[in-house]
């Protein structure tokens, strides 16, 4: 078996090639066997899906098809960009960033690039796939109630559990609602409104009120800190304000000469010229 101390393997790459290799496909082993440790050889047990904004519910969806049954090598096998754009719709990650974050879970051994929707007997015989694991609520696609039906029929289904409370559905469906926000984060870190997709007028409007919120905040702060004082201090401020308000207003009234006019540095009054 491979040594996971590192990415996961391509199922191209030598060693995952050698790993299938190894394998005597032709003995098979039943779910109870593999279950309970008593299998001969090592277990090849197969997930699949889209993966898209690789989330804890995805890692713990592995982590029960690796751990369920001892000596398992786990294969997850994701579907393309092409594949699963016809299929279910755009991807936030394209194809090659799903790809590269299912090499780096710890509980996956070897990833399958560009994979099937539905699986045929050649790629279960090609991967020499022992069972396939996913949750047992029908997935279903075109003409088909659930694309898992044959494998349940086998006896080569591993059921696993859905985490609830988390799904690439619900991040998606948070970033929306507070989507104002995310744009003037990004606006602030850097990003133009180009990039982000934003009109010219609805930039300044959030860089407008993100200066607003700034100032509120600000005020709330300087009252917080006001509030905290005691009535001497108080006291000792305003009488500072005081004094220092008298002398602005004294240096003013010092620009005008008795008659109004404004007084040059030189002592002598400007006058408009006839």
């Amino acid at each position: 078996m491979i040594a996971n101390n590192g990415p996961a393997p391509f199922s191209h790459d030598t060693e995952a090639v050698e790993e299938r290799e190894s394998i005597d496909y032709s003995i098979k082993i039943s779910l109870d066997d593999a279950k309970s440790g008593n299998a001969p050889r090592t277990v090849r047990v197969y997930a699949d899906g889209i993966y898209d904004m690789f989330h804890s519910g995805h890692a713990r969806q592995l982590m029960q098809a690796k751990c369920a049954i001892p000596n398992s090598y786990l294969i997850v096998g994701v579907c393309s960009d092409e594949l699963t754009h016809s299929k279910k719709g755009r991807t936030v990650m394209n194809d090659a960033e799903r790809y590269e974050a299912l090499r780096h879970c710890r509980y996956v051994d070897e990833v399958v690039m560009d994979a099937p929707w539905s699986l045929s007997d050649e790629f279960l015989t090609k991967h020499k796939i022992d069972f396939v694991a996913h949750d047992d609520i029908p997935y279903g696609a075109a003409n088909c109630d659930d694309v898992y039906s044959h494998i349940k029929k086998r006896g080569m289904f591993l059921t696993t559990q859905r985490t609830e409370g988390i799904s690439t559905t619900d991040i998606i469906a948070r970033i929306i609602k507070d989507y104002d926000m995310y744009v003037r984060r990004n606006l602030s870190r850097g990003y133009s409104a180009k990039e982000l997709n934003v009109s010219f007028m609805k930039e300044k409007r959030i860089q407008f009120d993100e200066k607003l919120n700034k100032v509120k905040d600000k005020g709330k702060a300087l009252m917080g800190k006001w509030k905290e004082q005691t009535k001497d201090k108080k006291d000792e401020i305003m009488q500072k304000w005081e004094e220092k308000s008298r002398e602005i207003i004294g240096n003013f009234l010092d620009l005008f000469g008795m008659d109004g006019r404004i007084v040059s540095n030189y002592g002598s009054s400007i006058t408009n010229p006839v």
